[in-house]
């Protein structure tokens, strides 16, 4: 019999990495969850090891501070002896016109989506290479990675870092059949995107299949990635936007 996988999700309180981690729950993949919310997260496990009778362990915290980033590498291995997958979902958008944009601001959205995903990612590679079965590493990305997008300079930047870095750690982890990539969301209908009342008419026009994304068209995406099923790839972005970057009208227009 062979033994499950142990899946590692941060960002997973609600939306996409709860999407994801219901996806991988339905495989019969063991969960550790984290949200910066601990209620959110501590409830999405409930639901999921009541739904899909999976074993989810609720860890709340901010996913870039290394305690955090420590506990999850733990939680994992004490609890299900391996970590074989990590999805690096957690990140943030602040907002701003680049002539006025606050250095503030800069070094939060530089703290948690780039600094806090490389060493996130980075510890869990450790672990994967010292069980010496490979495994698979997913960050989240945007498409404002690939298309400029208004106020968004600053988030756009620490997202396209993170597909160069998908990039450069196949140098490194490849040998060790640890593979690295990308998922780069576009406009999705969330809890959060939910809340302008425009969001879904705006962005159905804009995109050429017709609608904004659900999470679990994410999610659908992020579990290929992660399985079996794409074990030849590594080191790519998937760009998940019905058509968006194709043409890419702007919202604001």
């Amino acid at each position: 019999m062979t033994a499950r996988k142990t899946a590692i999700i941060t960002g997973a309180g609600q939306g996409i990495g709860l999407a994801i981690a219901e996806k991988l729950a339905a495989q019969s993949i063991n969960l550790v969850l984290n949200d910066l919310e601990e209620n959110l997260v501590t409830e999405a496990c409930d639901k999921i090891s009541l739904q899909h009778g999976v074993p989810a362990i609720p860890v709340g915290g901010d996913a870039s501070d290394e305690k955090i980033i420590d506990r999850l590498i733990q939680t994992a291995v004490s609890n299900f002896g391996s970590v074989d997958i990590l999805i690096a979902n957690a990140g943030i958008t602040l907002f701003g016109d680049f002539l006025s944009y606050k250095r503030e601001d800069f070094l939060e959205v530089t703290r948690v989506n780039q600094v806090g995903n490389f060493f996130l990612t980075q510890a869990a590679a450790i672990q994967m290479k010292s069980q010496g079965k490979g495994g698979a590493i997913l960050l989240t990305s945007s498409v404002t990675a690939h298309q400029s997008h208004e106020n968004l300079a600053a988030y756009a930047m620490s997202k396209a870092a993170l597909e160069m870095l998908a990039k450069n750690l196949v140098l490194e982890l490849a040998p060790f059949g640890i593979r690295v990539n990308t998922i780069a969301p576009g406009a999705t209908m969330t809890n959060r995107t939910a809340l302008d009342p425009n969001y879904e008419k705006t962005w159905s026009k804009l995109t050429p299949l017709g609608s904004p994304a659900s999470p679990e068209d994410i999610a659908s995406a992020a579990a290929f990635l992660v399985s079996d099923a794409s074990k030849h790839i590594t080191g790519q972005t998937l760009v998940v936007d019905g058509g968006w970057t194709s043409i890419s009208p702007s919202p604001y227009e």
